[in-house]
Order: structure tokens, then C-alpha cells, then sequence
């Protein structure tokens, strides 16, 4: 799995012209599932987002959870991250998880987020989403396992 995780001001989803979800502030993760990748996986991916701490503290250091500083998580599911475009300049997106396994451990790891105590709201998978999103920082964090 791979996490692209985003410090945010603010972030809204739409689809189709209507809003879905929106977080005041928080992180903006989005999430590719990789072919094989486990139940364990996604288990592990959630628990290192809710305990990453890159928010500031009053010293200004980044310290914080997105827990600690009662923000939100907008959970956005991109097949995309595991584009591999090492040959020619069209993206192939073999490694990627096929769609139904990939939307259960997308669950999952919303799932567990919550089960962690974040507030957690979604995109809808597989959807064409158009997402807004005001950057803090900007603090960008890739993690993959």
C-alpha cells in the first residue's frame, strides 16, 4: 500500500458537481492499493496515519497527531500511485489491486482509522472525483509498506 498523506487547511470532494465529503482541516491521504497487498496492510497503513505526527506543537515543532489536534482525515482512494510509467510515457497500471479487493481494504483502512478514534470521511471509490484542497505547510508524507 501507499499513503500520500497532506497536511490540510481544508479539502472538499465532489462528484458529478456534488459535494460528498469535506474536512475543515486535518489530512488529506490518498490511498493505492498494490496487487497482494494484505487485511494487515491496510491495518498498518491506518495506525501509522493516526499516530503521524506532523502538525506543530505551541514550539512550533511538528509534534502532533491529527488525533491531538482534533482534525479530520479525508480518505481518497488513487489506483494511480502505482502507475509505472519506466517504459514510454503512457502510465501502465499493472501493479495496481483489481477494483473489488481494492475498494475492501480502501474500507478497511477507513474502518480501522475509525476504529483508532480519527474522524474519518471518504471519497466514493472508483468515482471521477474533483477535489479542493488548501495545503498547509505544505507537508507532504509518502509512506508505503
Amino acid at each position: 500500500m501507499k499513503a500520500v498523506i497532506q497536511r490540510v487547511k481544508r479539502t472538499a470532494l465532489y462528484v458529478d458537481g456534488k459535494l460528498i465529503s469535506e474536512i475543515p482541516f486535518g489530512l488529506a491521504v490518498f490511498l493505492g492499493v498494490k496487487a497482494g497487498d494484505s487485511e494487515l496492510a491496510a491495518q498498518s497503513v491506518a495506525k501509522k496515519i493516526s499516530k503521524l505526527r506532523i502538525f506543530e506543537d505551541g514550539t512550533g515543532k511538528m509534534n502532533l497527531s491529527v488525533a491531538d489536534v482534533k482534525g479530520e482525515i479525508l480518505l481518497i482512494s488513487q489506483f494511480t500511485l502505482y502507475g509505472d510509467c519506466s517504459h514510454g510515457n503512457r502510465p501502465s497500471f499493472t501493479l495496481a489491486e483489481q477494483p473489488e479487493r481494492a475498494n475492501k481494504l480502501y474500507e478497511l483502512t477507513a474502518q480501522t482509522l475509525r476504529g483508532l478514534g480519527c474522524v474519518v470521511k471518504t471519497g466514493v471509490f472508483g468515482a471521477d472525483m474533483k477535489i479542493e484542497q488548501f495545503n498547509d505547510g505544505p507537508v507532504t508524507i509518502i509512506y508505503e509498506i
